[in-house]
């Protein structure tokens, strides 16, 4: 994987939930999230992970709820947030969920206790964001990827990065490879939930690309 960590530097991950899931399924890979905390963990201090999505309201079963449980019960700080239902200008129904403007309060809020931001993002948007961190003394990592079609990051949130890791090349470290899923036992954790049940929840996600 390509990117600079020091050993003793205090890291942090914050991962823009429907952004990240988006890329992967650009690059037509499944993410892993135990496999990808165990990554950043033997990278640094990792202070934090950080995962921020947002839930449809009024249904009776939400599908990403699997993947919220799962992630709050194994090492991440789960953000979220109801989405919004609007119909545009041609009376098209919409639903928004974006997740921004709390993903910039926590990394603005977290930085004095932190040498290095990871960014799971490609949203150009970040782009001040990550200036503004920068001017604090903190290196920024932006984690997308150049190799879908279209590539999936901004380039000017690329240039402003002090590192920029593909996607691509941190997929064979993340991946979720299905079969390994198949043979796993389903071992009921302290929520109800089965151990993998979070692997069919992130279509989910997809609902909020358009956000």
């Amino acid at each position: 994987m390509n990117g600079n960590f020091y050993e003793n530097e205090r890291v942090a991950l914050f991962i823009d939930g429907a952004n990240l899931y988006s890329a992967a399924r650009a690059l037509g890979f499944d993410i892993d999230y135990r496999r990808l905390l165990k990554v950043f963990r033997d990278k640094g201090r990792l202070v934090r992970a950080y995962y921020y999505t947002a839930l449809v309201e009024d249904q009776e079963y939400s599908p990403i709820r699997p993947l919220i449980d799962w992630l709050d019960y194994n090492g991440y700080t789960m953000v979220t947030k109801p989405t919004k239902e609007f119909t545009d200008a041609m009376g098209r129904r919409k639903i928004k969920g974006n997740m921004d403007i709390e993903l910039a309060i926590d990394v603005l809020e977290m930085a004095e206790h932190l040498d290095h931001v990871i960014l799971f993002s490609g949203d150009g948007d970040f782009r001040r964001l990550v200036e503004a961190v920068q001017r604090r003394g903190l290196r920024v990592s932006v984690v997308s990827t150049i190799k879908s079609s279209p590539p999936m990051v901004a380039d000017e949130l690329r240039r402003q990065a002090d590192d920029f890791i593909e996607l691509a090349e941190l997929a064979p470290l993340i991946a979720r490879n299905p079969s390994e899923r198949a043979a796993r036992p389903a071992v009921a954790a302290s929520n109800g939930h089965r151990e993998a049940d979070y692997a069919d929840s992130p279509p989910a996600e997809q609902l909020m690309r358009s956000a």
